[in-house]
C-alpha cells in the first residue's frame, strides 16, 4: 500500500503557482497517497486570490495552476474540529494549521508543508 502524506496548502501552492520549492514539493509527493483536510479547496482559492491582486498580469495562469489542483488527487478528509482546538491550543497554531497536523497524526502520516511554525510543530512531537 502506497504511504500517506498529508500536503498543506503552501505546500500545494509552490507547485500549483510555479513557486521556487515546487521541485522539492514535487519529489517529496512523487508516488504518495496525499491527503489534506477539507478546508484544502478554500486554502487554495485563497492563495490564488492574493497572488492574482498582487500580481494581475499573471491572472490567466494563476487561475490556471488552480485548476490544476483538482489533477493532483488530494484526498480531503474531514477532521475532528474539538481535537483540532486542542491541539492548537497546545501548539500555538491556527485551527487551520492545526487540521493538518492533527490529520497528519491520525494517518501516521508524514507532513509536507512550506509552514515553519506547522513544520516545528509537526517535528516536535
Amino acid at each position: 500500500m502506497t504511504a500517506a502524506k498529508v500536503v498543506d496548502a503552501s505546500a500545494l501552492a509552490a507547485l500549483l503557482f510555479g513557486e521556487p520549492e515546487g521541485e522539492v514539493i514535487a519529489e517529496r509527493l512523487d508516488g504518495a497517497r496525499l491527503i489534506a483536510p477539507n478546508l484544502l479547496a478554500f486554502e487554495l482559492a485563497n492563495v490564488c486570490l492574493v497572488k492574482c491582486r498582487r500580481h494581475p498580469h499573471q491572472r490567466e495562469a494563476l487561475l490556471a495552476g488552480l485548476k490544476l489542483s483538482v489533477r493532483l488527487g488530494v484526498e480531503e478528509i474531514a477532521v475532528n474540529h474539538d481535537a483540532v482546538v486542542e491541539l492548537a491550543l497546545e501548539t500555538g497554531l491556527t485551527a487551520y494549521d492545526a487540521s493538518y497536523l492533527w490529520l497528519a497524526r491520525q494517518f501516521g502520516a508524514d507532513l509536507v508543508t512550506l509552514d515553519k511554525a506547522l513544520d516545528r510543530a509537526a517535528t516536535a512531537g
